[in-house]
C-alpha cells in the first residue's frame, strides 16, 4: 500500500486534523518519490531504520514493505492514532517523542547499526543532524529530505560561499552529498521552499584525530568572523606562528579550510593548551 493525496486527505478529514504549520508538516503523497527515497537510502530487508517525523506514514509504510524494522519518532500526539491505524500489522515501533530531546541511547538498543531515512521538519533539520551525528555513532547512514539551502550547506565544499559551520562539522563525521531534488508537488500541502535529498555516510572513524569539541570551537570562532583572516578570527586560541606551524596560512579565511586543516589547528590548540598548563 502507498499513501496518495486522496488517501491522506481522507485520513486527515476522518480524524478531524489539518497539517500543522507550526510543526512544518508537509506530507509526502507521491508513491514514486517515496520509492525513490527508500532506494537512495539503501534500505534492505533486515535493516533497522529510524524515521523522524513520519506524519501519517507515507514513507514508514514503504520502509516496512522493503523489509526494514522501523522506529518512527513523531512529536505530534494527534497524528499518532491515524499513524498507528495505517501501519497496523507492519514492523513499526512508534514513539510519541520530540527527536531533539529523546533518549536516543535507550531508543536504539535493538541494533548496533541504524539507517536514518526521513523527511525532516525543516525548522530543526540542521541542529538535529549535527547533534545526532555527534552523539549517536549507531546512526551509520542517512538519507534525509531537507530544505535545499540546508542540504547544500551540509554538503558544501571548501571555497564555496555556502561552506560554513554545518559543512565542516558534518564532514568531521561523514561524507555528505546532495543526491536528488524534490519538487513541491509531491507534498500535501505544497511547501513554498525547494527541497533536496541528502545522503550522509558516516566514517568508521572521524577524518581527523583531533577532539570534536575543540574542532567545533575553532570552526565556530572562525566562521563567526568569516570575513576576517584566521590570525584575527582565531586569535583567542592560536597565534599566527601556531596557525602556520599547523600548515595553514594565517591570512586564510575560514571558508578556505577543509576539515583536515581544522583538525590540525585543533591539535595545535591542544599542544598550546598543554604547554601553557
Amino acid at each position: 500500500m502507498r499513501l496518495t493525496r486522496s488517501t491522506i486527505t481522507e485520513t486527515l478529514e476522518r480524524h478531524g486534523l489539518e497539517p500543522s504549520r507550526a510543526l512544518g508538516q508537509n506530507f509526502l503523497c507521491d508513491p514514486s518519490m517515496i520509492d525513490k527515497i527508500v532506494r537512495l537510502g539503501g534500505v534492505e530487508a533486515g535493516d533497522h531504520v529510524v524515521e523522524i517525523g513520519p506524519g501519517l506514514g507515507s514513507l514508514t509504510i514503504a520502509l516496512a514493505d522493503a523489509g526494514a524494522s522501523v522506529l518512527a519518532v513523531e512529536i505530534d500526539r494527534y497524528l499518532v492514532p491515524p499513524l498507528r491505524e495505517l501501519v497496523d500489522g507492519l514492523d513499526v515501533e512508534i514513539l510519541n517523542e520530540d527527536a531533539m530531546t529523546l533518549d536516543w541511547d535507550a531508543a536504539l538498543t535493538a541494533s548496533d547499526t541504524w539507517r536514518v531515512v526521513a523527511n525532516l521538519p525543516y525548522n530543526v533539520a540542521t541542529p538535529l543532524v549535527l547533534d545526532l551525528l555527534a552523539a549517536q555513532p549507531r546512526l551509520t547512514s542517512w538519507l534525509v529530505m531537507v530544505q535545499r539551502e540546508v542540504g547544500e550547506r551540509l554538503a558544501a565544499e571548501p571555497g564555496s560561499k555556502i561552506y560554513g559551520i554545518p559543512s565542516v562539522l558534518t564532514a568531521y563525521w561523514g561524507r555528505a552529498r546532495v543526491v536528488g531534488a524534490v519538487p513541491a508537488q509531491v507534498f500535501l500541502p505544497q511547501p513554498k521552499v525547494e527541497s533536496v535529498l541528502v545522503r550522509i555516510d558516516r566514517h568508521e572513524t572521524p577524518r581527523v584525530e583531533a577532539d570534536f569539541g575543540r574542532v567545533s570551537a575553532l570552526v565556530r570562532a572562525g566562521f563567526g568572523q568569516r570575513r576576517k583572516m584566521l590570525r584575527r578570527s582565531l586569535s583567542a586560541y592560536l597565534s599566527s606562528e601556531q596557525i602556520e606551524a599547523a600548515g595553514v596560512a594565517p591570512t586564510d579565511r575560514a571558508e578556505q579550510l577543509d576539515v583536515e586543516a581544522w583538525g590540525r589547528l585543533a591539535v595545535a590548540h591542544i599542544t598550546e593548551s598543554d604547554g601553557a598548563a
